[in-house]
């Protein structure tokens, strides 16, 4: 990596996570009118890795077969945002948006469009709060589903300015009785990252200038 830029110093870490909790917060609440019942969304950990490291992450426990739905963003940051479940997963979040009276075939000829409106809340809930409470604007196309490996998830399609990272957002879904953990990607490159930290720190700035602000 390039000095610092692929790196996050603790409070970096602590004030994304704090962020893109207020976003799944909000994520939550509209989860909650889909499935009719309460949704508890956190992310306890953000971290900033290789997309080889990613891949890894999000294939843990032999988990090879994934799903997961991408949007692009533009904004004073830009890049690509993933959220990713292991296939058999997903399956069971659509259960839970669709209903337990749906046969498997059922369930299976509406996941497309229940992963993309479920993915379309989550990823503009959270990355409208970051830009939101960051004071920034930011622009993001429809979504889309993509299957396959971590590799698969991570490629990088087209010209790419620099070597690509992954911000890593752990997420954990709770859902009554379903227990269901995915993961928020958003795949950029270094300019982008720099762009993000800088803004970041003009935040805890900001924070630590009011008596008594704090974050984390």
């Amino acid at each position: 990596m390039t000095g610092d830029a692929g790196k996050l110093t603790e409070i970096e870490q602590d004030a994304l996570a704090e962020i893109a909790n207020m976003g799944v917060s909000r994520a939550a609440s509209s989860l909650r009118l889909l499935v009719g019942e309460e949704v508890l969304l956190s992310v306890p950990s953000v971290k900033i890795v290789t997309r080889e490291a990613a891949s890894r992450l999000v294939e843990r426990e032999n988990a090879k077969k994934l799903v997961a739905v991408q949007q692009t963003f533009e904004g004073p940051f830009a890049g690509k945002a993933l959220l990713i479940f292991p296939e058999a997963q997903s399956l069971e979040l659509v259960r839970s948006i669709v209903g337990d009276q749906h046969t498997l075939e059922d369930v299976i000829d509406l996941e497309q469009e229940a992963l993309a409106e479920t993915g379309n809340i989550i990823l503009n809930g959270c990355l409208a709060t970051i830009a939101n409470v960051l004071n920034r604007t930011m622009r993001m196309s429809l979504p889309s589903i993509v299957r396959g490996d971590g590799a698969t998830l991570f490629e990088v399609q087209g010209p790419a300015s620099g070597e690509q990272f992954v911000l890593f957002l752990y997420i954990d879904f709770n859902i009554k009785t379903r227990d269901v953990h995915g993961f928020i990607a958003l795949l950029m490159d270094l300019p982008s990252i720099a762009a993000l930290k800088t803004i970041v720190n003009d935040f805890i700035d900001a924070i630590e200038k009011q008596p008594s602000g704090h974050v984390g």
